[in-house]
């Protein structure tokens, strides 16, 4: 059986709250942008910029994966990038996952009030590899690709 570990390693695990979801169904592409958003970001802002990604009042910046994609206002003057989309499917998770963090956090008698997220990590799971069929004896893949999501703050 597979053993997971964290990427990250540190130190002095006493001021250390962690979180870790495996096989989300979201694919990569949309989880790596919102988490370079919500790195470095209090716990409290991140769950409430979440909330606002999930009612579509505040778009998530492409740094990455962002080919034809629209440009939004507001964006461009915070992040410096214009291109923007609203991920509500991996938000809804991501924030599940800080919800959990802060589960961890309270289990371990932390303040909730002073935890940063320092590390937020998004990887590749499997993908699941499906075919429906077709006329004439084809078929069309249906792949769904998953995702591991990581996500560690610590009190400061």
């Amino acid at each position: 059986m597979k053993r997971w570990n964290y990427s990250i390693q540190l130190e002095d695990e006493s001021r250390v709250a962690k979180a870790v979801a495996r096989d989300v169904p979201v694919s990569p592409k949309k989880l790596v942008n919102l988490a370079r958003v919500i790195k470095g970001m209090r716990l409290e802002d991140a769950k409430e910029f979440l909330k606002q990604v999930i009612e579509k009042k505040q778009p998530v910046p492409l740094w990455r994966y962002r080919g034809k994609a629209a440009h939004h206002r507001g964006v461009s003057e915070r992040w410096e990038v214009p291109q923007a989309r609203y991920p509500v499917k991996a938000a809804k998770h991501m924030l599940k996952l800080l919800e959990n963090l802060e589960a961890n956090a309270e289990n371990k008698d932390l303040d909730i009030g002073s935890l940063r997220i320092t590390h937020v990590g998004v990887h590749k799971s499997y993908t699941l590899k499906r075919y429906m069929s077709r006329a004439f004896g084809r078929s069309t893949p249906k792949f769904r690709k998953l995702s591991n999501i990581e996500v560690v703050a610590i009190e400061s």
